[in-house]
């Protein structure tokens, strides 16, 4: 496909580009989204959770004996003493990998929702036909770039993508408007340009009087002051800018500008400023949205589905409890003086107080918002 047509990357505004899609596919967008890390998932025909000790076990806690991993000399290393330091420097993000696995199993037990053998080997089947290549070839690459083994694949990303597919529901509406703007923003004509980022709204101004003096030194000025590693190492040039995707306020601005005209400073997102200047538009290959309805519609469907399960999983974690003695944290309902629970979010188990996120930086006023 020519430049016009193809599916959108995220812009240098938004999210970098690339960021495991091809390791997942489908629902699994979501599942990252949400913050679910689950190298530990295991998975099951029948009730989820039958392979799993209980809670808080260890499998070797019977052991008479630590068993020896290694001798340095007279000294021995115990199995007991690479758990410990492991749990030191993993234990935080292990941790939360079972704890998401038993809340997946727990509801899907919970709905009585069982994933099959069979539907986990076509997902995978189906994951790797949308990238031309035979489950072979799929699964050696996984391996052998992101260290994901065919079982670990299987267990920790299939499962739980296909268990919270079902939880959540596939029934989805689309509307037209919706597939007129996803054929806009996938084979709609974009806009080619250089961009400089700023950090500081001062700094930006003094940059876009540079750059208004001399135009023609624009990709000089974007190499020199950008912030945007990326596109400031290629003198600010950034993908083609499509529509509807994502920032409304950056594609009014750059979808005004004329070839060779420089734009005034665009607030993006607070404290982060850029100036575009337009090399012209690309010319789009498909025209008819009729050629590409099904695959637009399935696109838009899936994506759907992504926000459904990452907002069923977020529902669900709250919905049960979970008191995390590694970080002495728990979400039970805060107690009130007559002993009667009141909602709560995340408390500490321990006295330990939660920590406190910093209120957003305060947008500057003189930005071209238009």
């Amino acid at each position: 496909m020519g430049e016009g047509n193809h599916l959108p990357a995220k812009s240098a505004v938004g999210q970098p580009k690339g960021r495991l899609m091809w390791v997942f596919g489908g629902a699994a967008f979501a599942v990252v989204a949400s913050g679910l890390l689950m190298q530990y998932v295991r998975s099951t025909t029948t009730k989820a959770a039958s392979e799993a000790p209980p809670a808080g076990t260890s499998r070797v806690s019977t052991a008479k004996k630590p068993e020896i991993l290694a001798r340095v000399g007279d000294e021995s290393i115990t199995y007991d003493a690479v758990a410990e330091e492991a749990v030191k420097r993993y234990g935080r993000e292990v941790l939360d990998d079972l704890i998401h696995r038993l809340i997946i199993q727990q509801a899907c037990e919970k709905h009585k929702i069982n994933v099959s053998e069979q539907e986990i080997t076509e997902e995978i089947s189906r994951i790797a036909k949308r990238f031309n290549l035979d489950v072979a070839q799929w699964l050696q690459m996984l391996q052998a770039e992101r260290n994901i083994s065919p079982i670990q694949y299987r267990q920790s990303v299939i499962f739980p993508m296909i268990a919270l597919k079902k939880l959540a529901g596939e029934e989805v509406e689309i509307t037209e408007q919706e597939m007129k703007e996803a054929f806009v923003r996938n084979y709609g004509p974009r806009v080619k340009a250089r961009m400089i980022m700023f950090d500081n709204q001062r700094r930006a101004q003094e940059g876009w009087d540079l750059a208004d003096k001399n135009p023609e030194d624009f990709e000089k000025l974007a190499a020199k002051l950008s912030i945007d590693p990326s596109s400031r190492a290629l003198g600010g040039q950034i993908p083609p800018i499509a529509k509807y995707n994502g920032n409304e306020t950056f594609e009014k601005c750059a979808f005004k500008l004329k070839p060779g005209e420089i734009s005034g400073v665009i607030e993006v997102r607070p404290s982060t400023f850029v100036i575009l200047k337009c090399e012209g538009r690309t010319e789009p290959v498909v025209t008819d949205i009729e050629e590409v309805r099904n695959t637009l519609y399935d696109e838009l469907k899936e994506s759907k589905i992504q926000s459904e399960v990452a907002k069923l999983f977020d529902q669900i974690k709250k919905q049960t409890i979970v008191d995390n003695y590694l970080t002495q944290t728990s979400n039970r309902p805060e107690r009130t003086a007559n002993g009667t629970g009141a909602p709560g979010g995340v408390q500490p188990a321990s006295g330990v107080q939660p920590k406190k996120s910093a209120n957003a930086a305060s947008a500057p006023s003189k930005t071209n918002r238009n």
